[in-house]
């Protein structure tokens, strides 16, 4: 089930609600999730995807996945598979095949030729400096094109020339013959058409004029008989041009536009041109590096597609913008996998325990629960040695008050095994300890030592027995919470230096080595963690850090 459809009642719905009991579009609720295939998707378009599917899936009605593809020059082929990738993962399948905005070129063009034929549209040679001249200010109305009562058969003498190649780049634009007057600027004469030399990874070279985006969106939605046509906010100031379009052509049908706030998460960026940057200036290390927020991102560093619904259904649909706490999408990955993430131990920085009491050239297998509150999860089996690992963190020589760890002459209990005490401190030629010589007390699995209490809980991995990877622990990409506030600032100044600290030579449990691909695991005491689909090799797995166990953000900089 989508986070929409669980969600209560939002305008939109009541909005839909309102135009079914009108008899509106005959009842029919068919949605589109329309992105350009300029870049890959982002936690903004996930918001997006979730509502329009959900719309759908509500109202026992469609949703389309269509492609806007009208510029050539940013798009790709690669773009498309990863949006397709991505919708299915968040868990949707649109309805029917996929559409194009360039399947529909050759009836854009016949409905741009039929404005023409009215009057209500005209070939206009104003350069790009003079165009943006005339048009006017916020306070004072645009001037008439020069080209603006060019006769209606030169005009489509001229589109069809455009059409034919016999004008260079930019040479020409169609332009809406509207009102330079209208206080709204998007109705001032608006581009319909431009030229274009550019190679369409759908049509080729068959094309060299592009319709724009306002004029091709609306007439897509009506070709395919789309009722609802939902967008974020900025373009409600378009839907007045929207409007203008369908009610001055023959297309089938008259969608509704219906606009909401787009998701505004701090600390990100979610332009497309920003995240191209990080690409290509080799700030991360591609579109689906784990530390931007595009959905592939998000899914390789171990994000589930029930925790993106779930936040989507957390932030909720309306008409008021605002920023959304990153804490927020933290939190819902942690519900989702406090519950259902298997348990294993990761030593991150392994401290050498040797277990002087322990036959050496002995070992047990110990048994413990995949998930201590799920017992239908099963158990797994830990190699317990005479060598063991445990974290460097959780020792110290010189411990502070109410410490809960290992020190010498103390005992810890390791985590679902027995108590060991440390009795010897080994230390290399420059003074580092390298080693600990501990005794385990062989009457204490699974249950309490008899006069003694253990100092805490800490974790371990044989160290004969166990599997060496790498982890990387990524955090939050910047460290500004509105990298796009300051404009006299570059926002890659303020990247996070820390958001990627990589960790060579961490031990996991023997289990590990064939990780599984679904989900990431709770790494008792450390995280949650996710094998790196793209990184992983048979036997030496690489670990991406999700989420941390607790919001250590809020109190590092508090």
């Amino acid at each position: 089930m989508s986070a929409e459809s669980k969600k209560a009642h939002n305008f939109i719905r009541s909005l839909i609600d309102d135009s079914i009991r009108a008899g509106e579009h005959r009842g029919d609720v068919i949605t589109r999730f329309p992105p350009e295939p300029n870049g890959y998707l982002h936690i903004g378009h996930a918001k997006s995807i979730c509502l329009n599917f959900g719309i759908a899936e509500t109202f026992s009605g469609q949703c389309n996945l269509r492609f806007d593809d009208t510029n050539p020059e940013k798009e790709s082929q690669e773009y498309i598979e990863a949006i397709k990738r991505d919708v299915h993962w968040l868990g949707y399948e649109w309805a029917g095949d996929i559409h194009y905005a360039s399947e529909y070129f050759e009836q854009l063009y016949g409905f741009a030729v039929e404005l023409i034929e009215q009057g209500k549209a005209y070939v206009c040679s104003l350069s790009a400096e003079a165009m943006a001249e005339y048009r006017g200010t916020l306070r004072e109305p645009g001037r008439n094109s020069p080209d603006r009562d060019r006769p209606v058969a030169d005009n489509l003498q001229m589109f069809a020339d455009m059409r034919a190649g016999k004008y260079g780049n930019g040479e020409l634009v169609l332009r809406a013959k509207i009102d330079m007057a209208s206080p709204n600027i998007n109705l001032r004469d608006p581009i319909l058409y431009r030229i274009r030399y550019a190679d369409h990874h759908q049509t080729g070279t068959t094309w060299c004029i592009y319709p724009m985006y306002d004029f091709t969106h609306p007439i897509s939605d009506a070709l395919e008989g789309i009722t609802h046509s939902l967008c974020t906010l900025e373009f409600e100031d378009h839907r007045p041009l929207y409007d203008w379009v369908l009610d001055n052509i023959s297309v089938p049908c008259h969608p509704r536009q219906i606009e909401f706030a787009r998701l505004n998460l701090n600390y990100t960026i979610t332009s497309k041109r920003k995240l191209r940057r990080l690409v290509e200036e080799g700030h991360c290390s591609g579109w689906d590096d784990p530390r931007m927020p595009t959905i592939s991102g998000m899914r390789r560093r171990g994000y589930t597609p029930e925790s993106i619904r779930a936040f989507c259904d957390m932030v909720g649909v309306n008409k008021a913008g605002g920023i959304v706490d990153m804490g927020m999408l933290e939190h819902a990955i942690r519900e989702d996998l406090n519950t259902r993430a298997p348990r294993a131990m990761c030593v991150m920085r392994p401290l050498k325990v040797t277990l002087t009491n322990y036959p050496q050239d002995q070992s047990e297998i110990l048994t413990l629960p995949v998930h201590p509150q799920n017992p239908e999860m099963g158990t797994r089996e830990v190699p317990w040695t005479g060598t063991l690992f445990i974290d460097r963190e959780d020792f110290s020589e010189e411990p502070p008050r109410k410490w809960k760890r290992l020190a010498p002459d103390q005992a810890v209990r390791l985590r679902g095994g027995y108590v060991m005490t440390c009795r010897e401190v080994i230390r290399d030629a420059s003074g580092e300890i390298i080693e600990l010589h501990c005794e385990y007390d062989p009457a204490t699995l699974g249950v309490n030592p008899d006069g003694y209490k253990p100092n805490g809980v800490i974790h371990w991995v044989s160290a004969t027995d166990s599997v060496e990877v790498n982890i990387n622990q990524y955090d939050r990409l910047f460290n500004h919470e509105s990298p796009d506030s300051d404009k006299e600032t570059d926002f890659v100044e303020l990247l996070n230096p820390q958001s990627l600290v990589q960790i060579v030579g961490a031990r996991v449990e023997k289990s590990l080595a064939e990780p599984r691909q679904d989900l990431p695991y709770q790494f008792e005491r450390e995280g949650y963690f996710f094998a790196d689909p793209a990184d992983s090799v048979a036997g030496r797995p690489v670990f991406n850090r999700t989420v941390t166990l607790r919001d250590s953000w809020a109190k590092t900089n508090s």
